[in-house]
């Protein structure tokens, strides 16, 4: 193990996050570099325990007791060989995790938790830097084909592991660039698309094909795929938002967060000099109050709203556990991430009730209620507590409801489940035979870590169906359920 005494000597720390000044001037990670020497020392407050419960915390199941202890001892050579064994792409969970291993941590029963996700981002950094992450191209091919639909962390994780054992990989994106929502649904300030770049470029190394700007469904037709390829992985994601039906909904100024946050991607990738929507100058309401709503919040700080508030219909989250959130669950407590740090306002347990507009249709202000839970679990308005708040956009940030039930799902004709996800047999197969789902898709809206652990696992199908071995690891199976 890493020190006996580490958790007893040596205090949580993390990296700083850069002045808020300062990091509104650009899009850079709002994080400062935290150095080795301090990451060793937080590495030695593992305490190597009988039962690591951060492996059930994680469902690509990473050997975090082993990893800590290399870094600590100084060997990060092996500490990467050791992540990479579980994760394909620890740059990315790193980032972009909510970290429920962290959750899990035995030390977080009545301490701070080790600063798992922190050490596995300076791993894979480290790794980069020192030219350890190199390309790993099959030793012989099975002349087997596959295309994979969606190049999101499911359908990369898929494609990776499906490439290195030999089959003919072919990655399909209607996007005109890979990577899915990390590559224009994550904010250049939550994750540098460097770190995606670099990882395709390995990729791209060891044989995968990445077709961008392709429409499956249409450009390329369900049976071109069931005729061209011996296997398809469909890994779109859950990608049907859900909507808001208040009164006013189709006034100018409302419009669903994906439809506004890849536009400041393509600012960064220097496609366009200005988002055609944008929260400059405006009084933005976020509509939502997980992780994309954040992301909106962010990006409207960074566009120079004039204003940003939040809304949850939810009541405002407890500090700490409550009886109902037992360690090693995932506690949904209260949580100020870098975008809320940034300013703005954030109202729990309201609901919209309409979109006020001016003579000419354009969005001018927003109607809403105090709620309360009602005995049937229903949210009921709480008489007395109307209000209006200024509003010239809206963003609506409320999830998604499952994939989206277009023309290759259709053609295909795939079943689906109660959830209107794509159904999946023990081995990720769907109702049929050759056509298989990982992430989203299947799992209904989920974390990342789950759609990478989904994507190695349906690998592990495809290939067994393909050759009949049984090489590929199968880190979770179709029946398991998130954390969160």
């Amino acid at each position: 193990m890493a020190d006996p005494k580490g958790f007893l000597k040596v205090p949580r720390e993390a990296p700083t996050r850069r002045p808020v000044p300062l990091r509104l001037m650009d899009w850079r990670e709002v994080y400062e570099e935290f150095p080795d020497t301090d990451l060793e020392r937080q590495a030695s407050r593992c305490m190597d325990c009988g039962i690591p419960f951060c492996h059930q915390g994680c469902p690509l199941g990473n050997l975090i007791p082993e990893w800590n202890n290399l870094v600590y001892r100084h060997d990060w050579r092996e500490a990467i060989e050791r992540l990479h064994a579980t994760n394909n792409f620890p740059e990315f969970t790193g980032t972009l995790c909510p970290a429920p291993c962290e959750a899990a941590c035995v030390l977080a029963i009545n301490s701070d938790a080790v600063t798992i996700k922190q050490v596995e981002l300076q791993i894979i950094d480290h790794a980069f830097e020192e030219g350890w992450v190199g390309p790993q191209p099959p030793a012989t091919k099975t002349g087997k084909k596959v295309a994979v639909v969606g190049s999101g962390p499911a359908g990369l994780a898929a494609a990776q592991q499906l490439t290195r054992v030999g089959h003919d990989v072919v990655v399909y994106e209607r996007a005109d660039r890979i990577g899915g929502l990390l590559r224009y649904g994550i904010p250049e300030f939550k994750m540098e698309k460097k770190r995606l770049d670099r990882r395709l470029r390995q990729m791209r190394d060891e044989g995968t094909h990445f077709r961008a700007s392709v429409d499956v469904g249409t450009d390329v037709t369900a049976d071109q795929l069931r005729t061209d390829f011996d296997a398809v992985v469909l890994a779109g994601g859950a990608t049907a938002w859900r909507d808001l039906p208040a009164k006013g909904r189709e006034v100018e100024g409302v419009y669903q967060a994906m439809e506004f946050l890849p536009w400041a991607n393509h600012v960064q990738q220097g496609d366009i000099d200005a988002p055609p929507i944008t929260a400059e100058g405006k009084d933005v309401v976020i509509i939502g109050g997980g992780d994309t709503g954040a992301d909106c919040l962010g990006t409207s700080h960074r566009q120079g709203a004039r204003s940003v508030t939040q809304l949850e219909i939810m009541p405002t989250p407890p500090e700490k556990r409550t009886e109902g959130m037992p360690w090693p669950t995932y506690p949904m407590v209260y949580r100020v991430s870098s975008a809320h740090e940034e300013g703005g306002e954030r109202l729990f347990s309201v609901n919209t009730t309409e979109f006020v507009a001016d003579a000419e249709g354009k969005l001018t202000a927003l109607r809403l209620v105090e709620v309360s839970r009602g005995a049937d679990g229903r949210f009921v308005p709480v008489e007395g507590t109307e209000k209006e708040i200024p509003a010239q956009l809206v963003l609506l940030a409320m999830g998604f409801v499952g994939p989206e039930k277009g023309k290759l799902l259709a053609d295909l004709d795939v079943e689906l489940d109660q959830r209107g996800n794509v159904a999946r047999n023990g081995e990720f197969m769907t109702s049929v035979e050759g056509v298989f789902s990982a992430g989203d898709m299947g799992r209904g809206q989920s974390l990342i870590v789950w759609a990478i652990a989904e994507g190695r696992a349906a690998a592990a199908g495809v290939d067994a169906y393909l050759t009949g071995r049984d090489v590929l690891p199968r880190p979770i199976a179709p029946t398991d359920r998130p954390l969160t």
